[in-house]
């Protein structure tokens, strides 16, 4: 599955980003030359940890019976340290339900299991760019 990224030539910087039938605006701030129309890849890197999470704690409770009402993830990126190869990302877990404190734990767990967090600190990515 191709993800493709257009540039949109009516702002500075903005690009559409096309995941099968999602569309996705991505830019850059104002201080960077964009226009601030869209979550900059930084911002996209970081939301793909979030949803990863929420998801998979989702799928998870769901199929183990797991009376979750509602789930939500919130990020914040700490990148004073970037350029010296470190990437903070902290993600708090906020559940609702009536969850014991077993569940709560166990729903902890598996937020830390999803795909995208193994890939972010397990998995040696390999990036190959060509000219088309």
């Amino acid at each position: 599955m191709p993800i493709t990224v257009v540039r949109d030539k009516t702002l500075p910087m903005r690009h559409i980003v096309h995941v099968r039938n999602h569309i996705v605006s991505a830019d850059v701030s104002a201080e960077e030359g964009g226009s601030d129309a869209g979550p900059s890849p930084h911002d996209l890197y970081d939301a793909a940890l979030s949803a990863c999470k929420a998801l998979t704690v989702l799928w998870y409770a769901k199929r183990k019976g797991i009376p979750v009402d509602d789930v939500q993830v919130t990020t914040q990126r700490d990148d004073t340290e970037e350029r010296k190869g470190i990437y903070r990302l902290n993600a708090t877990l906020h559940l609702s339900g009536e969850l014991s404190d077993a569940q709560r734990e166990e729903l902890l767990s598996v937020a830390a299991k999803c795909p995208v967090h193994k890939l972010m600190t397990s998995v040696s990515t390999e990036v190959t760019t060509v000219l088309g």
